[in-house]
């Protein structure tokens, strides 16, 4: 079908379908459309997906504090090409005496441009940044898309309650939520949070949240203070574990496999009940 013709775009289904219906009711007639085949699956899920920026915050999607690369504002312009070559990044904030006081970002493009004089090499980045574009953690999802647009941006730095650095989200990160994970050559592998070893044991990212581990593990871990199992062991343990510490939480065995003086990365959980069929296999044995 030719691209120009009626139907040939998702736009012209989205106003199709959509016609006499009411918008009180938009997310069923998504649903119903895609049942009917007016849309494909693909399209329909994108759509449920833009509709669901609008219940995100963009403290849900941000890449924490922790993960952000940052270079100092008396950094040189030879030291900050460096900087963008080994992370890949087009964009990278700059801060000034800690990463809680971004004071601009450089863009790659800039630098470029400086790093072909030679003398140019030594100049910190504090005189080629640009301005940053700031943002409260509690933000809209789908308002933030539109500031994007209309301020010609595409990293916003989020500010938690107090005015620290909290995070940083970029336009890709909001596309991802609709269309999903967009990865580039850049891009490293990405290891996934729970990662199950064998029937009794699995792998977690210190990051992993409490809520997908109780659905992976089948327990009931909860925290009115922290979202993530890195953040709920150090704070039952009342500062950051170190490696080989463990604590027992639910019937389970958590062992602080790798951490560092900011944040815990990796934890092996082991649950302390026999498995069903190890169980069901010791009692045919002491039967026999």
């Amino acid at each position: 079908m030719d691209s120009g013709s009626e139907g040939g775009s998702l736009w012209h289904k989205i106003t199709r379908f959509f016609h006499g219906k009411g918008t009180d009711n938009v997310e069923q007639a998504i649903i119903e459309a895609s049942q009917e085949g007016e849309l494909h699956a693909s399209e329909g899920s994108m759509m449920l997906s833009i509709l669901q920026l609008d219940d995100l915050q963009v403290q849900d999607i941000m890449t924490p504090r922790t993960d952000i690369t940052a270079i100092p504002a008396e950094c040189s312009v030879a030291k900050a090409v460096e900087a963008i070559t080994e992370s890949g990044h087009s964009r990278i904030p700059i801060y000034l005496d800690d990463r809680d006081n971004i004071v601009g970002v450089i863009y790659a493009k800039d630098l470029l441009r400086e790093a072909l004089t030679a003398s140019n090499h030594e100049k910190p980045v504090s005189q080629v940044m640009r301005q940053a574009f700031f943002v409260p953690e509690t933000k809209n999802v789908l308002e933030l898309l539109n500031e994007f647009k209309t301020r010609k941006t595409h990293m916003a730095v989020i500010l938690d309650e107090y005015g620290g650095t909290s995070g940083l989200v970029t336009i890709e990160d909001v596309l991802e939520e609709i269309v999903g994970e967009i990865e580039d050559e850049h891009d490293a592998p990405k290891e996934a949070d729970i990662v199950i070893v064998d029937g009794d044991k699995a792998r977690l990212s210190g990051r992993a949240y409490l809520e997908d581990i109780n659905e992976a593990l089948k327990i009931h871990l909860e925290s009115e203070e922290v979202d993530t199992i890195g953040g709920l062991l150090s704070h039952i343990a009342g500062r950051l574990p170190l490696p080989g510490e463990e604590f027992v939480l639910d019937g389970v065995k958590f062992l602080i496999e790798e951490a560092d003086s900011k944040q815990v990365h990796k934890v092996l959980a082991q649950s302390l009940e026999p498995a069903v069929g190890a169980e069901s296999q010791e009692n045919n044995s002491a039967v026999a």
